[in-house]
Formats: structure tokens, C-alpha cells, sequence
């Protein structure tokens, strides 16, 4: 039987990088050391360098698929066997394959050649690894249907990463190596940005680091290593929840940053319990200031804190171990021993442990803290039977004693010292155990009325008393706690997942915090109040009388609770609703904020670009119609038919374009006044361009149209998108030479659609493109006969108040690309009245009393303002 082959995975961060140009190369080595190489299956896209690198090399023929009437060509897995190459070169791992093939994806036939001893060298892109395509997904904007399962990837003999970096990939891609010159313009301003290229690239290079991790901690599991291997450092700094973790964090920081690469994680341990939590709100600002310091926070649940600390070490591979100088005084140190730090670096082994001073360090004579679970009121309880209960039994104890009964007269003492424990814990236990030992002596043990230790048996009675009584009552302190937190738990809980239920049935969510409150706590009344008044009230105050707790709940409300004091367990679980409805209110004002601001910011956007250009523009035709009728007075009988004919037109012309200017101002008020606002409706995006191609009176000899048939409705105003368009091509064909064509194309690129004008013209540097945006800027100043440089300043502001973008981009090879990014409209409800092209021009989204009128007038505003404001650089 052949032993299986090896995979050798070649990893891009995206296409272009060059994995396939690699996979060829290195069948070309190998064929030159006598290696039997065959190339089963190679993509170029085109690319003639990659060609190149395939010839010489031998290919086994593709097998042809019909499928719907077109030829399909897929790797012939049956050719490959029957050839029986040592080693296949197979392309595009994650490659779905033609309907009807022997597989649905070409890993599972590349896993056929590896079960026939093949040896097999692949390529694939980070984005078709199948734990990484929703994270590809969310950076770029662009589902992958193509993937290839994690544990491939991981069952191979080797991962490579071909890299390359970002701005060198797209300067391939400008280039013309990567893909067809129609493709780069929307390639390089969707897939291949550079954010979106720089991100890519640290998935895969982590996703590679990760995988060499897992297989050295495999490795040194395999061979039995617990020694730490300092590959690179990785530093754990201990969170106790105190104030001294800040101080731990930035000094662990500073010796991750120390090495190249290393790594920065805080532990903080929790008892099973969930009792020994630190302070929650000190604890959540170390872990926000352990983000900013760019390192990972973790918590571990363990009783014993040095040796899940250290566990946890070892399981990271860690090399050094931060932790603080403990809190506790000298006496409680002398009392209960070094504490937490001497057993961690006891434990340690290896890994070096940095013990670092703080502020918090213990000083001073003070004693060990011995709290308990139990209530004041069970411990009282406790010291009240042991009272009582001894007298009592001593009492009856002597009044039956006889020379047999000493072995019953100290079980009942033994049993009052466990009763003393389960009720009251550790200290009524030892008050019992004492007083149980002396009764016991001075009453029923010869010589009686004494307190003597007539035999060494009856001391070593009293000592066992004392013990008993210590681990009854640490057994039940324990119980206590367990149960203690185990109602905690339940009560938040309970309380967080009503109070979510209560959200997602559709009430507010500061309502119902303030509703659960009253009930969780059994509150005659909550109110959340405010300046402005009471924001959320739940339940009936009983009136002047009535006891109120009041809680401040952040700079700008109060929570009152009608009823009892809170006992101190329940003010944690107040704290948490406390911070809840804290986050409510910012959210709910956020959002009022939001709804308010939204259509007013949209408004005002589009009214300061008409008004900065209305009122430009009113110069101009005022100016040439003053001077021809001047010009006709002052010298009417010197001119000629056709120079009263010419002033006569220039003074016509510039009257209808002041009068079309008030017509607009007159518009401007309207908007002004809120009934005009930005009318977007669902319209293909093609309704807008065609117009202003009519307007242009512009041909294919002109512009070259890219229009995608598949396009869907924008959600935006036809009006002023087609003077957006307009202002753009015009803006566009000025620095367009004689003979090249101004290109415009559009596309979808996720939730939006763009729309590109792309001229070949000197373009403009990177560093002044925003100065193209400001009003009355052309780029140099210098042309003070083409118009008054609103044309892009305007655009963007139309744009912008339809809730896109306007953005410049490079034109790979020269050139200005300038892409319109508008959102993509929500489909029509079920009950609609028809497709969105069929409703009226009035129907607006944002504004719904715009009527068609308006609609008209803003129209002629908008031509208005294009005749005479073109744009310039």
C-alpha cells in the first residue's frame, strides 16, 4: 500500500500576491533536481508572467464539463492518477468544481491524490480558510462561497505564507499584473485598499503564527516539556482586583515591549465560589487599560490561587510571571505565612517571576482578616445556644451523673459544640468548645468543683473539642458561602434575563430595569428621576412617611427605592442594574440626539451648497446684463444691426439666468421654511445618468458607459444626482485630452452602490485633493473664465445629504477616478403601492409632505445652479 503524500499549502493574503508565479517556480526546482513534476491544474487570469513560468513544466490535460451549454474546464483527477506524477501542482484549493464532477471541491480531490501517495503543492487565499470568512467578510465588505475546511489546511505538511506588501500589491494591480485594465478601477477602491490589504495581510501572517504555536505546544506535549522554550516572551501579570493592578500592567508592558513580538497577558483567578471577585469596577478598568496596552485579559477559576496562576503559565508557554508585594501586614504575614507570591514562585519552576512594589503594599501592624459567610444573625444565634444551652446541659448532666457516665456526659458536650458550629460557625463553635471543656472538668471529672487536669486524656478531650468544632464550623461557613453565592448568581440571573426578555417583548429598556428593580428587591416603588422630571416609575410611594434610598445613577438621574434598607449582599446586584440604566439613558439620548440632528444635517448640507452658489452666481448674469444695456444706451446709434442684435441676446440671456436665480432663492426659502427637504426614493441609479448625458448632449465618441445590469435601487434624490453626475463628467472631459474618453461605470459593493467617472487626465496630488472640495477653489487659481469652482464643493454636498459619499481616487495609470457611494435602498414593504421606479417624484423618504411641485422646483434649482457653476479643480 503507497503511504499517503504530503500537502504543501502556499497562503496569500489575496489574489495577486503571487502564490500560483511560487507554485510554479518551485515545480520548476524540483524538476531540475530530476523531481517527477506535473502540473494538474494552474489558473493564470492572464497573467503572462505566470504563463511564462508553466512552460517547460508538463501539463496533464483538463477534462471538459458541459453544463447549461457551456464548456467547463476542470483538473482531470483520473489523468493525474493514471499519470502518478511524485508531485502534482494543483491551483486554487478552495475551487468549487463544475456540477456532476466526482467531487463538489477540488480539496477533496486533491485529498484523492494524497491517498494515492501523491505529493501535492496548492495555493489558497486567507480568505476561503473556513474560521476566517466571516472576519474576511466584515473587513472587506465581500462574501467568500468558496472555502476550504480549518483541519485541511492543518492536516498539511506545510503552510507558507507568500507575502508581498500592501502598496506594492497595488501598485502590481495599477499596473495592469494582477487583472484586466476594466476591472482595476473598482478592484483597487473595493477589495484591494490598502486598509483593506493591511488587514488581510496581519490575518494571515497571525493565522500562520498561530499554527506554528499550537504545533510547538504539540510538540512539547508529544516529548513531555513543561520547561518553558522563550521563543518570545509572553509576560502574565496576576489581577487581584486591587488598586495595585494598574502599576502591574504598565510594568509587565514594559518588559513585553522589550522583545520583538511579545505578548502581554493579565490572569485574575475566581474562586468556584465566585466570592473572592475583587473589586468589579477596579477590576473593569484594568481590563479596558490591558486593550489599550495591546495585551489579552483571561480569568481562571481555582480555589488554589498560586497554582492555577501557575497552570495557567504554563499553558501559555509564558516566560515571565508579574506579580505584586502582597497587601497584608507584618502580622497577618507572621500569623497565616508568606502568602500567595512566596508559593508562586515556589511553584514557578523556570518561568522567572517579577515580584514589584506599589503604593498598596502592606505597612503597618494589622490583623489577618477572618470574615465569614454566615449572618450576624446566625452567629448570634450561635453564641446564644452555647450560653444557654451549656448551663442547661450541665445542669441536667449533674443531676443524673453516676460513675458510667462520663462517655455520655462528653458526647453531649461534643454534640452542643456541633450544634454551636452549624448554627453560629467558628466562633460560637470555640466559645462552646472552652466552655463545654471547663464545665466538663469542674463539675463531672474527679476531683470535681475543680478545674484540674487529673489525667493527660481529659486535656486531649478539651483539644479535640477545639478541633471539631474548627472543622464543623469551616464546613459549614463553606455551605453558607456556596449557597450564599449560588442565590446571588441565581437572583442576577433571574433579574438580567427578565429584564432582557422584557426588551426584546418590545418595552423600553429603562422602564423595565426600573419595573425588575421594584420586584427583585420587593420595593413598594422605583422612579428614575431627572431635572426634567421622573423618567420611569414602577409601583405607589406610601407617602411622607415612606423611607427612600436614593442611588445616584450617573451625572444626570436618581434611582429612589420605596421600602427597606438593602442588606449589603444586595447592593452588588443594584450596582450591576444601577450601571445598566445608566447605559440606557446615554443610549436613549444618544438616539433622540441621532433623530434629531439626521434630517436637519441633511438639510442644511444641501442648503448651504445651493445658497454658496446662488449667491455667487448672481454677480455674473447681473454684471453682463448691466453692461449690455449700458453698452446700448451709450452708443446707440454708432452700433450696427448685429451688435444691437449681440448686446440685445447677452442682456436676454443674462436676465432669463438672474431670473431663474431668484426663482431659486425663492426655492431656498422654502427650504429654509422645512417643505423642501432631500427627496430620496428608490430609483435606479441609470434614471439619473442617462439625463445628464442628454443635458451634456454627450455620445459614445465622449464617454464610455459601464452600466451594471444587475444594479439595485439607491435610496437617493434623482435631482440632484443627476447634477451630480452632471458637475462630474463636465469636470471630468475638461482635463480629459483630445481622443481618450471619460469612463463611468457603476457597481454594488455590499449595502452600496458606486458610481465612477474616471478621466485619464494629470489628476491631482494627494495632498490637495481636500482643497478640491472647498468652495470657490480651483486647483492653481490661475483660469478665471471657466466657471467659479463650486461644481465639486456642490457635489459633495448633494451627496453627502443623500447619506453617501463623494471620494477621489488615483486612475491607475493617470488620472483622476472620482466614486459616488450611495446606499442601497430597503426593499418595499408588502403592502406597498408598486416598484419603487413607479412612485411619484414627491414620495420622498426622508421628507413625506414634499409634493410633486416642489419636487419641480427643485429641479430648476438644481439646473439652475449647474448653468452656471461648473466645477473645477
Amino acid at each position: 500500500m503507497n503511504a499517503r503524500g504530503r500537502l504543501r499549502v502556499l497562503l496569500g493574503a489575496a489574489p495577486g500576491v503571487g502564490k500560483t508565479y511560487t507554485m510554479l517556480e518551485e515545480g520548476r526546482r524540483l524538476a531540475g533536481e530530476g523531481v517527477d513534476v506535473a502540473v494538474a491544474v494552474v489558473e493564470t487570469h492572464g497573467r503572462a508572467a505566470t504563463a511564462a513560468m508553466a512552460e517547460g513544466l508538463e501539463v496533464v490535460p483538463r477534462r471538459v464539463v458541459c453544463h447549461r451549454g457551456v464548456d467547463l474546464t476542470e483538473m482531470d483527477v483520473d489523468a493525474v492518477l493514471a499519470r502518478r506524477p511524485q508531485v502534482a501542482l494543483v491551483d486554487e484549493l478552495a475551487h468549487t468544481n463544475a456540477p456532476d464532477s466526482r467531487h463538489d471541491k477540488r480539496w477533496q480531490d486533491v485529498e484523492q491524490l494524497l491517498a494515492a501517495g501523491i505529493d501535492v503543492v496548492s495555493t489558497v487565499n486567507i480568505q476561503h480558510i473556513e474560521s476566517l470568512n466571516d472576519v474576511v467578510e466584515e473587513i472587506t465588505g465581500v462574501p467568500q462561497r468558496e472555502t476550504v475546511p480549518d483541519e485541511v489546511l492543518r492536516a498539511a505538511e506545510q503552510v507558507e505564507v507568500v507575502d508581498l506588501a500592501p502598496q506594492a500589491l497595488r501598485d502590481r494591480l495599477a499596473g495592469g499584473f494582477v487583472y484586466p485594465a476594466e476591472r482595476i478601477d473598482a478592484a483597487l477602491s473595493n477589495y484591494f485598499r490598502l486598509g483593506n490589504l493591511t488587514a488581510l495581510r496581519e490575518l494571515a501572517l497571525l493565522w500562520l503564527a498561530d499554527e506554528v504555536d499550537q504545533a510547538l505546544r504539540h510538540y512539547r506535549d508529544e516529548h513531555g516539556i513543561d520547561s518553558t522554550w522563550e521563543a518570545r516572551e509572553r509576560v502574565v501579570v496576576t489581577l487581584t482586583g486591587g488598586p495595585e493592578g494598574e502599576t502591574l500592567l504598565r510594568r509587565g508592558a514594559r518588559i513585553a515591549a522589550r522583545s520583538a513580538g511579545g505578548e502581554l497577558l493579565a490572569v485574575h483567578v475566581t474562586s468556584q465560589d465566585g466570592l473572592r471577585a475583587g473589586n468589579p469596577a477596579m477590576l473593569a478598568e484594568q481590563r479596558a487599560l490591558v486593550h489599550k496596552l495591546g495585551g489579552t485579559y483571561h480569568q481562571v477559576v481555582g480555589d488554589d490561587i498560586p497554582a492555577a496562576l501557575v497552570d495557567f503559565a504554563k499553558a501559555v508557554n509564558a516566560t515571565q510571571i508579574v506579580i505584586g508585594v502582597s497587601r497584608r501586614g507584618r502580622l497577618a504575614t507572621a500569623l497565616t505565612g508568606p502568602g500567595i507570591g512566596a508559593a508562586i514562585i515556589r511553584e514557578a519552576g523556570h518561568t522567572d517571576v517579577h515580584v514589584v512594589n506599589h503604593a498598596s503594599a502592606g505597612r503597618g501592624l494589622t490583623l489577618p482578616r477572618m470574615g465569614g459567610a454566615l449572618t450576624v444573625k446566625r452567629r448570634v444565634l450561635g453564641f446564644l445556644l452555647a450560653l444557654v444551652g451549656g448551663p442547661a446541659l450541665t445542669w441536667l448532666l449533674v443531676r443524673f451523673r453516676s460513675e458510667e457516665s462520663i462517655t455520655s456526659d462528653v458526647l453531649s458536650y461534643q454534640l452542643l459544640v456541633v450544634l454551636a458550629a452549624l448554627v453560629g460557625g467558628i466562633w460560637p463553635a470555640l466559645f462552646a468548645a472552652v466552655l463545654s471543656g471547663i464545665t466538663l472538668d469542674f463539675f463531672l471529672v474527679e476531683p470535681l468543683y475543680t478545674v484540674t487536669v487529673g489525667h493527660p486524656s481529659h486535656l486531649l478531650a478539651l483539644a479535640l473539642y477545639v478541633v471539631i468544632a474548627v472543622l464543623v464550623s469551616f464546613v459549614v461557613d463553606r455551605g453558607a458561602r456556596l449557597t450564599r453565592s449560588a442565590r446571588r448568581a441565581a437572583a442576577e440571573s433571574e433579574l438580567l434575563a427578565t429584564v432582557a426578555g422584557s426588551v426584546l417583548r418590545g418595552e423600553g429598556a429603562i422602564p423595565a430595569l426600573v419595573s425588575r428593580t421594584r420586584e427583585a428587591f420587593g420595593l413598594r416603588a422605583a422612579r428614575l428621576v431627572t431635572s426634567a422630571g421622573v423618567l420611569a416609575c414602577d409601583g405607589e410611594p406610601d407617602g411622607d412617611d415612606d423611607h427612600v434610598t436614593t442611588v445616584p445613577v450617573g451625572a444626570r438621574a436618581t434611582l429612589e427605592l420605596h421600602g427597606d434598607d438593602l442588606a449589603a449582599s444586595e447592593r452588588r446586584l443594584l450596582a450591576v442594574i444601577v450601571t445598566q440604566l445608566e447605559a440606557a439613558i446615554e443610549h436613549s439620548d444618544l438616539a433622540v440626539t441621532a433623530r434629531e440632528v439626521e434630517p436637519l444635517a441633511a438639510t442644511d448640507k444641501v442648503r448651504s451648497a445651493l445658497l454658496s452658489a446662488l449667491s455667487h452666481d448672481l454677480r455674473r448674469p447681473l454684471a453682463a446684463a448691466t453692461a449690455a444695456v449700458s453698452g446700448l444706451r451709450a452708443a446707440r446709434a454708432s452700433l450696427t444691426d448685429a451688435d444691437r442684435d449681440e448686446l440685445l441676446e447677452t442682456a436676454d440671456e443674462s436676465l432669463s439666468t438672474l431670473a431663474g436665480l431668484v426663482t431659486d432663492l425663492l426655492d431656498v426659502s422654502r427650504l429654509q421654511a422645512g417643505v423642501l427637504a432631500v427627496s430620496r426614493i428608490a430609483f435606479d441609479p441609470a434614471d439619473a445618468i442617462v439625463p445628464a448625458l442628454d443635458e451634456l448632449d454627450l455620445g459614445p465618441d465622449r464617454v464610455e458607459l459601464d452600466l451594471d445590469p444587475d444594479l439595485p435601487p439607491v435610496d437617493a434624490d434623482p435631482v440632484l444626482l443627476q447634477r451630480v453626475v452632471v458637475n462630474l463628467l463636465t469636470n471630468a472631459l475638461r482635463y480629459t485630452q483630445e481622443g481618450q474618453k471619460v469612463r463611468l461605470t457603476t457597481s454594488t459593493f455590499g449595502d452600496h452602490v458606486e458610481i465612477r467617472v474616471v478621466d485619464h487626465g494629470p489628476g491631482i496630488p494627494a495632498e490637495r485633493r481636500d482643497d478640491v472640495f472647498v468652495p470657490f477653489q480651483r486647483l492653481g487659481d490661475t483660469d478665471n473664465t471657466a466657471g467659479l469652482g463650486l461644481g465639486l464643493a456642490l457635489s459633495r454636498g448633494f451627496v453627502e445629504g443623500m447619506a453617501g459619499t463623494l471620494a477621489p481616487e488615483d486612475t491607475p495609470g493617470g488620472g483622476l477616478t472620482m466614486v459616488v457611494t450611495l446606499p442601497v435602498a430597503e426593499a418595499p414593504a408588502a403592502d406597498g403601492a408598486g416598484p419603487p421606479a413607479a412612485r411619484p417624484a414627491g414620495a420622498a423618504t426622508t421628507a413625506p409632505t414634499t409634493t410633486a411641485a416642489t419636487t419641480t422646483a427643485a429641479t430648476a434649482s438644481a439646473k439652475g445652479v449647474g448653468a452656471g457653476a461648473h466645477p473645477h479643480r
